[in-house]
């Protein structure tokens, strides 16, 4: 039967072997390397599709921006995009939307248009319509397979569709939303029936774009899905739960970055935890899951909410230490006091010394799930006060 200090070894070894170093101190740098080396990782998409599909709308939402909001993308009526224009995300710069001219202009040349059109830029391709997919889409889509890139098809202005016909003496959203997705069926019948993804932009948390992250991230790499799901907004209790599975898959690495410069070799000597990768991790946490001040901004906007009613959701030491380093006051007068995040990872590690370095490796783990924990109720608790509760 395996002990509890041999079941820490082998955790502790199955982190080394993923680093691919035996060395505790070479893993150590290398964890922390990689650690950081994901704020580098680039992802970029473009958005493509015909004349007023909300190809922009849909880049706005996605970055968890309004319409007007400042650096969006332009929107309107009629065509706003003359040229292939990028928009990076306004926290995470190395994930970029592109939008792209719309193909349903009464000038547009197919040829033209792929020629323009450097495929070698992208990572992937959405391609969105607002009513039924049309020949331009298909062919488009054809030309994106002879590139071997990705493609997603996403019907979009879902909630204009259920409210045309929520008034209806027989109205069935269910039935509505089935009957849109066959017609798209019919339309891309000759591409071997592809999944389309229904979507709101200025409703994210109903219809598909939960299943079209999810599938967006089980199709890219390990590096580029978290960077995916850590750049879209949390619009519902199931994108809150999405974020913390993928910021879990990356606690080992914090946890053995964390004792880098602390493992030393020599007999006598204790180990001690490098507390800025913790901290850096744990402000990354909060920024994540939408707990930061721009983010609770937009949700309260967004939800019409006063920002001091979700701030008060926001009860746990660990997340107003974070936001008290961050030099963001609670916005209620009833805040206790807390203890720095420096003093409570202090008191986390008692006296922040082990005997070896599984040890260390398996303590870290286990308070940064607990912090993860924490920020995740937090931020429960704000969704609920916003009143978003599924």
């Amino acid at each position: 039967m395996m002990t509890e200090d041999s079941s820490a070894d082998l955790d502790f070894s199955k982190a080394l072997e993923r680093v691919g170093e035996r060395d505790p101190n070479a893993a150590a740098a290398k964890a922390k390397e990689q650690l950081y080396s994901l704020d580098s990782v680039t992802l970029n998409i473009a958005v493509t599709g015909e004349t007023g599909a909300g190809k922009s709308a849909f880049i706005n939402a996605f970055r968890g921006l309004n319409d007007d909001d400042d650096n969006s993308a332009p929107t309107g009526i009629t065509e706003t995009t003359k040229q292939a224009t990028m928009y990076t995300h306004p926290t995470k710069p190395n994930v970029r939307l592109w939008d792209l001219p719309g193909t349903g202009m009464p000038n547009f040349k197919a040829n033209k248009f792929l020629k323009e059109v450097n495929f070698e830029t992208y990572d992937l391709f959405i391609i969105i319509s607002s009513e039924r997919f049309k020949e331009n889409d298909v062919f488009l889509a054809k030309e994106i397979q002879k590139k071997q890139k990705r493609f997603y098809f996403v019907r979009s202005k879902i909630d204009n569709d259920i409210w045309a016909v929520a008034k209806t003496k027989k109205f069935d959203e269910q039935q509505v939303l089935c009957t849109i997705r066959e017609n798209c069926h019919r339309n891309l019948k000759e591409l071997g029936n592809p999944k389309v993804f229904l979507i709101s932009s200025y409703d994210l948390g109903k219809y598909d774009f939960q299943d079209l992250v999810d599938t967006l991230e089980s199709d890219l790499s390990e590096y580029e899905g978290f960077v995916l799901v850590q750049s879209v907004p949390v619009c519902s209790l199931a994108m809150l739960e999405k974020k913390k599975a993928v910021m879990e898959k990356f606690i080992w690495l914090a946890a053995l970055g964390s004792s880098l410069g602390a493992i030393i070799p020599l007999p006598l000597l204790s180990l001690a935890i490098d507390k800025t990768v913790l901290t850096s991790y744990l402000i990354s946490c909060h920024n994540f899951l939408g707990l930061n001040e721009k983010s609770l901004i937009k949700l309260s906007e967004r939800m019409n909410k006063p920002l001091s009613q979700l701030k008060s959701a926001i009860k746990t030491p660990l997340e107003l230490a974070v936001i008290d380093k961050l030099s963001i006051r609670p916005c209620t007068a009833t805040a206790k006091p807390v203890k720095s995040l420096d003093d409570l990872l202090d008191a986390k590690f008692l006296l922040t010394s082990f005997v070896n370095a599984a040890q260390a490796f398996k303590t870290t783990y286990t308070i940064l799930g607990g912090a993860l924990n924490d920020m995740v109720n937090d931020m429960r608790q704000v969704l609920q006060a916003a009143g978003l509760n599924e």
